[in-house]
């Protein structure tokens, strides 16, 4: 007895021992994450001369703040125009990507489908295996949609990856729900609809948080695809202006080299700020989904 109580207090001791080193150790991890992000924020709104003569780490904004790093971002002819263009490829895309998805993961998912296994083949051989950049290009010269929204939309309209993890999340419903629609006369849509879909409202958040990043980020394609500037996404804007050092507009709007010299530096934080922020507020909203749906696709299927 002694000797398990004696055992009991060394586990407890390791126990707490391990805790504290835990706790310290995810707060250093989440110190050097965040303290970019936090970094980019208060430059943004830093005085540019105290800004330049900043060296090594900074906790407070320079003062005196100022906000005409977002005035001449916000006046920016192409960030508005990027903001329409990737708004509209959002909402365009999310629209393909769930519909399709959706009626894909439907079809994988169905016992008695015809030719379901060799469709399933082919869809997981587009996993590991593409046909490249030239036939990509081709493909879209050929169909007429370069310099076109639609080039960013209609190539990336399934990603079978997600269309995988939803076929598991259709898969864990109960057949005992689907032969009772069926017997009441429910058409295959209805059943999608009224039985798959709201079963799996957890899936499909994760599925429109991968599909919504991935046309917020998305630049590459743009950047082959599209040639008119008034038609670039945001993030195309964002890195002609950051690497590219295409800020001919607001050198414009300075009042002297020097002064744009010095509003350089604070506009590209601006810019990050302003681009990142939106998918940065809707991420909360659904990260509550986010471990739950992921997770049906790791158990099932």
């Amino acid at each position: 007895m002694k000797a398990r109580k004696s055992s009991l207090r060394q586990e407890g001791f390791g126990y707490s021992v391990f805790t504290v080193f835990n706790y310290i150790f995810l707060c250093f991890v989440i110190l050097v994450t965040a303290y970019p992000v936090y970094y980019v924020l208060i430059a943004s709104f830093s005085n540019p001369a105290a800004l330049m003569t900043n060296y090594g780490l900074m906790w407070l904004p320079k003062t005196p703040l100022t906000l005409n790093a977002y005035k001449m971002v916000l006046r920016h002819p192409q960030i508005l125009s990027g903001y329409r263009n990737t708004l509209i490829i959002l909402v365009a895309g999310l629209m393909f990507n769930m519909t399709l998805t959706c009626l894909g993961a439907y079809f994988l998912c169905l016992k008695n489908s015809l030719f379901r296994r060799p469709l399933s083949v082919v869809m997981i051989f587009t996993m590991y295996f593409s046909g490249g950049l030239v036939p990509m290009y081709l493909n879209i010269q050929g169909l007429g949609l370069m310099n076109s929204l639609w080039a960013l939309i209609i190539p990336g309209a399934v990603n079978t990856y997600n269309m995988l993890i939803l076929r598991s999340a259709f898969a864990s419903v109960p057949d005992s729900l689907v032969e009772v629609a069926k017997l009441d006369g429910a058409s295959h849509f209805q059943i999608l609809t009224k039985i798959f879909l709201p079963l799996s409202g957890a899936t499909l958040a994760v599925m429109v948080l991968y599909y919504g990043v991935g046309h917020w980020n998305a630049w590459f394609n743009a950047s082959i695809f599209i040639q008119t500037p008034s038609k670039f996404p945001l993030q195309l804007v964002l890195r002609n202006i950051l690497l590219l050092n295409q800020n001919v507009e607001f050198n414009a709007a300075a009042a002297d080299d020097s002064m744009a010299a010095l509003m350089a530096e604070i506009i590209k934080y601006a810019l990050i700020v302003v681009s990142t922020a939106p998918i940065l507020m809707l991420y909360p909203f659904l990260q509550r989904f986010f471990t739950r749906g992921v997770m049906i696709g790791a158990i099932k299927g």
